[in-house]
């Protein structure tokens, strides 16, 4: 009875150990994959960084000039800040929101275009892993944007940071939520000319309505109410308080909708790539 225990100990310690193996060999497996992802979006970014990373640089430039000095001088304050302050936060998240959007539904798209994705889809690579790298690389060019623009917008006025975990927080945030909307974008659209409606028929008129030139205040309680229904017043608001401390919504709600906006777009997002019947052309 003695061997045969100890003989049945041995076995199940083998088990465990060959189970913890392959646990460990899998988890090395999608890390790699990951990685990989990840530094070729990275690569691409910084590779044609004049497409990527200059041409944000140069509209927020003439945002500035424009709205900031010329008209600015003339407006005043705006949340009992200079109006060239106030702005300044919106125009960032503006580039965030575009940023971030535009390169994972223009990177998954050229890949689907040119029939490369399927060689991923039918590896054995986890699609966390490859949802993950490419979402990662969307954020990367949205904080790389915020960081540019930001000390593009100090050469204009003077700029500080209030609260600093919900900077940073909202950034992360609205980058990842922005990637995966760019993900499920690229899934569902046939051709180039289908990754161009959301950025100008959704995105554009939400950023320019969703209070990054003017304080809700300043509307009539009706339109107030109305702005409340756009998802990006709570972006720009959370980050302007993340800068400035001034909000008009309630920053602790906007960010809790940011992160739950995020899980619902990543398991929508996770289905359609586990589906893959709209990512063959």
């Amino acid at each position: 009875m003695s061997d045969n225990r100890d003989k049945l100990t041995g076995t199940s310690a083998s088990s465990n150990a060959l189970i913890d193996k392959q646990s460990a060999m899998t988890w090395q497996k999608r890390w790699v994959a990951f990685r990989t992802i990840v530094f070729k979006e990275v690569r691409r970014i910084l590779r044609i960084w004049p497409q990527t990373l200059l041409p944000p640089v140069i509209t927020m430039t003439l945002y500035f000039v424009i709205f900031g000095k010329m008209i600015g001088s003339r407006v005043g304050e705006m949340g009992g800040v200079p109006y060239m302050q106030f702005i300044v936060p919106g125009l960032i998240m503006m580039a965030v929101i575009t940023n971030s959007y535009s390169n994972v539904v223009s990177s998954f798209f050229s890949a689907k275009f040119h029939a490369s994705i399927e060689e991923l889809l039918v590896s054995p690579i986890s699609k966390h892993a490859i949802l993950l790298g490419y979402v990662s690389g969307g954020v990367f060019r949205g904080v790389a944007i915020a960081v540019i623009v930001s000390i593009v917008a100090l050469f204009f006025t003077q700029l500080g940071m209030q609260h600093i975990l919900v900077t940073v927080l909202t950034v992360l945030g609205t980058s990842v939520l922005f990637s995966l909307g760019g993900f499920i974008n690229a899934v569902y659209a046939r051709s180039f000319d289908d990754i161009s409606i959301i950025p100008s028929f959704v995105l554009t008129p939400l950023t320019y309505l969703g209070g990054v030139f003017y304080s809700m205040e300043n509307l009539s309680p009706f339109w107030q109410n109305i702005s409340l229904l756009n998802p990006i017043v709570y972006m720009v608001n959370s980050f302007r308080y993340g800068i400035l401390g001034y909000s008009d919504v309630n920053v602790w709600y906007s960010m809790g909708a940011i992160f739950a906006f995020c899980v619902v777009f990543y398991i929508i997002a996770y289905r359609l790539l586990m589906d893959g019947s709209r990512i063959r052309l």
